[in-house]
């Protein structure tokens, strides 16, 4: 961990050069649980996704999690309902012990191709703690009410 600040909550960013005069990861609202996180493509030469590709986009920075969280890459709901452009493993997680640049798996379900410009919104992330469990092999589970029903179990739609 850096030792900058005694802060365990504390995420350092490293922003990279490409990622240059691009705003850093940050909540658009007091409530929001979401950071908004910008496309680091160049100015000049914006990345073009043809209906049905898919394309990892540089966000030009990298970060250091405390230990025991993760940063979880969600897709913006303005892309994803106005232009079928979403986030491909969605939520992808960024585990603490990465620090590689953060880069967003985009793809176009849309019908025309979507252009990503620099600057552009393009993902969310939320940071989450993220406990250590113990797995416990046994013989048999305790019973629930829901048992062993699985997809459409609950509910009738």
């Amino acid at each position: 961990m850096n030792s900058n600040t005694p802060d365990p909550t504390a995420v350092y960013v490293n922003r990279l050069e490409h990622g240059a005069g691009l705003p850093l990861p940050e909540q658009q609202s007091a409530d929001a649980a979401g950071m908004d996180l910008a496309a680091a493509v160049p100015a000049s030469t914006p990345l073009v996704l043809a209906p049905g590709a898919r394309a990892l986009v540089p966000t030009g920075f990298a970060m250091e999690l405390p230990t025991g969280f993760e940063a979880q890459i969600r897709p913006r709901s303005g892309l994803a309902h106005k232009h079928g452009v979403t986030v491909l493993n969605a939520p992808g997680t960024i585990d603490a012990d990465y620090r590689g640049e953060v880069k967003i798996l985009l793809i176009n379900l849309g019908t025309e191709a979507f252009t990503v410009e620099r600057g552009m919104r393009i993902a969310q992330m939320v940071v989450q703690p993220v406990p250590r469990v113990t797995l416990i092999e046994v013989e048999q589970l305790n019973r629930s009410t829901r048992g062993s029903g699985g997809f459409g179990s609950t509910g009738t739609g």
